[in-house]
């Protein structure tokens, strides 16, 4: 079997313990509009390519003795890795079955009792909160949240650590009132899950040329380090554990 990705990241530290590769599948059910990995929204373009799942496993092995020596392993991120089921599944019931250490990335907009099996064989989840107003949600992601909050509570409950990411953006969510929204929630329906906030980048603009798109647009901007202190501090008051991968 295999499926389509967009490529392996080897030696990543932002993505979970120690040091990791970042399986990057492609295709997701979300069209952020300040998506920093466009070439990931759908299955097939020109920066996406099939990969055997045993050509992929092969590759992991190699990098075995950093996982090892760095309390390592694997990140399943994308696009959305959930996207593509079968797929996910299938590594990851090879890598667990092998004793590695396991992190999926999610936006959490999929099937929870498809996905449930592969989140339990997980050592960390991270999952994204964008919006808590589903219109503003629907406007500048394409779908509601509801299914994403849902799932969020849910995976909160299975006892793996979880980190919910904020993705902290000027124009979209960079705001006191959107922020302690989202905190509320996450004390209210999630207890137990860590929080990163993570400011908005311009890194993927480059992605947008070479797939004939155009970049974000100027409505969206970077938080300051004063605005992303306030808001951590927010959190803490709100009684969310802050932690960073970056």
């Amino acid at each position: 079997m295999g499926g389509y990705i967009m490529q392996l990241q080897n030696y990543s530290v932002n993505d979970g313990d120690g040091i990791r590769t970042v399986v990057f599948l492609a295709g997701c059910p979300l069209h952020c509009a300040w998506c920093a990995n466009p070439e990931g929204q759908a299955l097939q373009n020109s920066m996406t390519h099939w990969a055997e799942t045993g050509e992929i496993l092969s590759q992991l092995h190699r990098q075995e003795p950093f996982y090892r020596a760095s309390g390592g392993g694997i990140t399943f991120s994308g696009g959305e890795a959930t996207t593509q089921p079968a797929f996910l599944a299938e590594l990851t019931d090879a890598l667990y079955d092998e004793g590695y250490s396991l992190a999926i990335e999610t936006c959490g907009q999929f099937d929870f009792a498809r996905i449930e099996p592969v989140l339990r064989k997980m050592d960390h989840i991270f999952m994204d909160l964008k919006l808590m107003d589903p219109k503003r949600h629907q406007k500048f992601t394409g779908v509601d949240n509801a299914r994403i909050l849902e799932n969020l509570a849910r995976t909160a409950k299975l006892g793996i650590p979880t980190t919910v990411r904020i993705p902290t953006i000027l124009g979209v969510n960079g705001n006191d009132e959107d922020m302690a929204a989202a905190f509320d929630f996450l004390v209210r329906q999630c207890p137990g899950v860590t929080l990163e906030l993570l400011p908005y980048h311009r890194y993927g603009e480059g992605k947008y040329r070479q797939l004939g798109l155009t970049p974000p647009g100027a409505e969206f901007d970077i938080p300051s380090k004063a605005q992303m202190a306030h808001w951590q501090q927010m959190a803490r008051a709100a009684g969310l554990t802050v932690v960073s991968y970056r």
